[in-house]
């Protein structure tokens, strides 16, 4: 538990503090946690994290994760389309290699590099909004997050009694995910409430809502690919608190997810 804590409370003042200093330092953070998050991913799912294969991963996460906005670039070519080159370039070492790599293996290093590269893309995005106040959508989104995995634990330890889906996940409950959700909507409320000009309540409800409920959900995709691989971890980079996947889970769902539904400026 000492370890737990010391490497949440150093790993939090340093992403945080990045986030709040802006610049090169945060977005650079930011890649360096996809490429560690795509590699953790790779290992995990093919067992060759640096064959030449995996390579085709590696840069088009880099490529999405890129801090193009801090020397005011845009893309080169857009997201979508190093998307489908990827997926172009795995297809076609299945042909190269005469199978050697087969679909099954180019299907996994393509989902992971979509998963992985897009949500810590839109992890980096919301500190850059175009309404200039990309910080705030920043920590809102991160402490409803926080506020639900927190409020998740300790209602479900005190009501707990009816488990949410103990085939992914034996210790979460539906009282765990009710109150996660509450707490959540609770917080981006207060949100809303400390800056009326920047966030409606019903907004604020739904950005609560969905960091939440698909918070919670990115968890327990997490899990379910961990059973699947009979691992507890995806990584060890932070001690105590396993990889980065392991922490990022939630992210990596809800940041997307609240930009699909325009629910941040973007």
């Amino acid at each position: 538990m000492k370890q737990r804590i010391i490497t949440g409370v150093v790993a939090g003042v340093l992403f945080l503090g990045l986030c709040v200093l802006g610049g090169f330092g945060y977005p650079a953070l930011i890649m360096l946690m996809a490429l560690v998050g795509f590699y953790e991913f790779a290992k995990m799912s093919t067992g060759a994290p640096f064959r030449a294969e995996a390579w085709i991963g590696y840069l088009a996460v880099g490529y999405l994760t890129f801090p193009w906005q801090v020397w005011d670039l845009n893309f080169p070519i857009p997201p979508q389309h190093a998307i489908w080159l990827a997926l172009l370039l795995l297809l076609c070492a299945t042909v190269l290699t005469k199978n050697e790599i087969n679909i099954k293996q180019a299907s996994l290093l393509f989902l992971g590099a979509v998963y992985v590269g897009l949500g810590f893309y839109y992890i980096a995005a919301s500190r850059e909004t175009p309404d200039g106040h990309g910080l705030f959508w920043t920590f809102l989104l991160l402490l409803s997050i926080w506020g639900s995995d927190a409020g998740a634990y300790f209602t479900g330890k005190a009501f707990g009694k009816n488990k949410l889906w103990p085939a992914i996940s034996p210790n979460k409950t539906i009282e765990g995910a009710v109150g996660g959700i509450l707490i959540a909507v609770v917080i981006a409320l207060g949100f809303s409430l400390a800056f009326p000009e920047l966030l409606h309540p019903v907004r604020g409800m739904l950005i609560g809502l969905a960091a939440s409920v698909v918070g919670q959900m990115g968890d327990l995709i997490q899990s379910a690919y961990k059973r699947t691989y009979g691992i507890k971890d995806s990584g060890s980079i932070l001690p105590g608190h396993g990889g980065i996947l392991d922490r990022c889970d939630s992210w990596l769902a809800v940041f997307p997810f609240v930009h699909i539904l325009f629910l941040l400026p973007f």
